[in-house]
């Protein structure tokens, strides 16, 4: 179980590292503030309809689903909500993956395509 989890917090890890270790240029928010996105990005990375999870520049989360239908996907969203009230998920589709085919890449993604949880869940 260990080395499952820890499997699922090494893209975490690599995409703090990559944005925290200046390779992204210039960071969107506070240093602290990704720390804490780690911690989500691995709790997400764990969740059973998440085959992989990133943290974007612009704060949010990005996932590649294992399953990419609707019931999935909001399930999932859901869960994530739920977890996360004021936080963003991104699904990445098979178009996106085409297109960021490295972690320089998928780090740069936006999110502001993506319906915040605070959106969905009526927060100001």
């Amino acid at each position: 179980m260990l080395s499952t989890a820890a499997a699922h917090a090494d893209s975490c890890n690599k995409s703090r590292e990559y944005l925290l270790g200046g390779l992204a240029g210039d960071l969107e928010m506070a240093p602290q503030t990704y720390d804490g996105l780690f911690k989500i990005c691995v709790a997400t990375a764990t969740m059973s309809n998440v085959q992989d999870a990133f943290i974007l520049k612009d704060g949010g989360i990005a996932v590649i689903p294992k399953q990419d239908t609707i019931p999935a996907t909001a399930a999932t969203l859901s869960r994530f909500c739920d977890a996360n009230p004021r936080a963003t998920l991104r699904f990445l589709s098979k178009k996106d993956l085409a297109v960021a085919k490295s972690m320089p890449q998928i780090v740069r993604l936006s999110s502001t395509g993506a319906t915040s949880c605070k959106q969905i869940k009526g927060l100001t």
